[in-house]
């Protein structure tokens, strides 16, 4: 779908990281995990950048997490106002959470923000979840500290997630990998995945290139 969209509020939530949270449409129906489209003006000029949900629902507002590292974009969305419009269009994608019942979220720098929304999601439905994360500075520290008082298990490490990785795969009936993050981590979260006896293909996998 095609849409007009009102900002809510934009709020830090990390070293240089925000959270964009908009109105959501009503017909949008974005899962955690599932990424919009969404064009503003930079310079005067439309430009337009893919953005992952980082909200459990889109029940009448959505996230999105924003890292100022991003370029000229990115620091547009930072700098918008409650009230401001951009244009979405979405959801995209297919790595989703669709209700299994334990959710292994393995997150690289932005991947955070699907780590935390597929966690809350989880949760919220009754099922288990277990959040791996590797950055050397972290963002959604305290929705991660919510998470993990709730009994989901959380790891944030700078290093290898070999280790906290073995200890997140159960092998549960109904569990289910979610990766997150650009290829190099993508990478090493597929071989942890793999030593932990965990079935890659049928994880859920998104690569931010």
């Amino acid at each position: 779908m095609d849409a007009t969209i009102t900002v809510r509020s934009v709020t830090e939530v990390g070293p240089d990281t925000v959270a964009v949270a908009f109105d959501s449409p009503a017909a949008f129906d974005a899962k955690p995990g599932q990424f919009a489209r969404l064009t503003a003006e930079v310079d005067g000029e439309p430009e337009s950048r893919f953005y992952t949900v980082s909200s459990p629902d889109a029940d009448g507002t959505f996230e999105t997490t924003v890292g100022l590292d991003g370029g000229d974009f990115s620091a547009e969305l930072a700098a918008l106002d409650p009230g401001d419009t951009v244009e979405l269009s979405g959801p995209f994608g297919d790595e989703y959470y669709e209700g299994e019942s334990r959710a292994v979220v393995l997150a690289g720098g932005p991947g955070i923000g699907p780590a935390v929304a597929i966690a809350e999601a989880a949760l919220e439905t009754g099922n288990d979840a277990a959040v791996v994360y590797r950055d050397d500075r972290p963002a959604h520290v305290d929705r991660l500290d919510d998470i993990r008082e709730r009994g989901a298990s959380v790891v944030v490490t700078e290093g290898d997630i070999a280790d906290p990785v073995a200890d997140a795969v159960t092998g549960a009936e109904g569990e289910r990998a979610f990766v997150y993050g650009f290829a190099g981590f993508v990478e090493d979260a597929s071989e942890a995945l793999a030593a932990a006896g965990a079935d890659v293909d049928d994880a859920k996998i998104e690569s931010f290139g």
